[in-house]
């Protein structure tokens, strides 16, 4: 496999604790890989250090076969938090994103009016962050990420707080904001069901120091609605992630 991602032996250490330990994984170009674990597995500290916010102890993380050594715009970032800004509306907070200089104003008005109507919030643009639901929120944040082109989507829980049914419909959002633009996105989740329902491949982490346990394809169809949820395919395959997760949590427990 041509990887995108590739992660050889990494090791991450914060003082004595050790959060991974020979962690090895391989992402092919637009692949949707979606990463799942107990609680304090590392799962969080792997995508910061896929994202350039950490640095590894040992072992080698690169993207496109060059080391990953500090934040780029190769790659788009979409945590929990939004993280918008409140005195920016929806439209200018996308632009922030393409400040660097390389678009003109007229430019860069145009990609963010495009990027936040391929989330469904064109009536939104002039739009306070105030004035929006969670939902709405985040999907400006995915729209803020895609705006300057990433080759690569590394998202942290980025639905974690929303509610059931909202957060149902982000699922759907981001598999079609996917296959549109086609990048590879790494996907961090405490819920198996979404992990499988978007992804191509799940990966289940161990406990701390977290490596790779197993893996699982998911070879469903697409595009992918919710009635997806109902198939006997869709649960044999979401009960085998959570085998092999539950072993996990027991451990935990004692």
């Amino acid at each position: 496999m041509t990887s995108k991602i590739h992660v050889e032996k990494l090791d991450k250490h914060f003082g004595a604790l050790v959060a991974l330990e020979d962690f090895n994984l391989d992402v092919a170009p637009n692949e949707f890989l979606s990463i799942v674990g107990t609680s304090g597995c590392g799962k969080s500290t792997l995508l910061s250090i896929l994202a350039g916010l950490e640095s590894a102890t040992s072992g080698s993380v690169t993207l496109d076969g060059q080391d990953i050594i500090g934040p780029g715009r190769d790659r788009g970032v979409v945590f929990q938090s939004h993280s918008l800004l409140p005195w920016l509306t929806c439209q200018q907070n996308v632009e922030f994103a393409l400040r660097d200089g390389s678009l003109s104003a007229k430019e860069r008005a145009d990609r963010a009016r495009k990027q936040l109507a391929l989330v469904g919030l064109t009536d939104f643009a002039d739009s306070y962050p105030v004035a929006l639901s969670g939902g709405m929120k985040q999907r400006v944040a995915i729209a803020r990420s895609l705006a300057y082109r990433p080759e690569v989507l590394l998202m942290d829980e980025p639905f974690g707080a929303l509610d059931a049914l909202t957060r149902r419909v982000m699922q759907e959002l981001l598999t079609n904001v996917w296959e549109q633009h086609k990048l590879t996105v790494v996907f961090i989740t405490h819920d198996v069901q979404e992990a499988v329902f978007v992804s191509d491949r799940v990966v289940v982490m161990s406990n701390r120091p977290g490596h790779v346990k197993a893996e699982f394809r998911v070879d469903l169809p697409r595009p992918r609605d919710h009635s997806l949820a109902a198939s006997p395919e869709f649960s044999a395959l979401t009960g085998k992630v959570l085998e092999a997760i539950y072993s996990e949590a027991l451990a935990v427990v004692g």
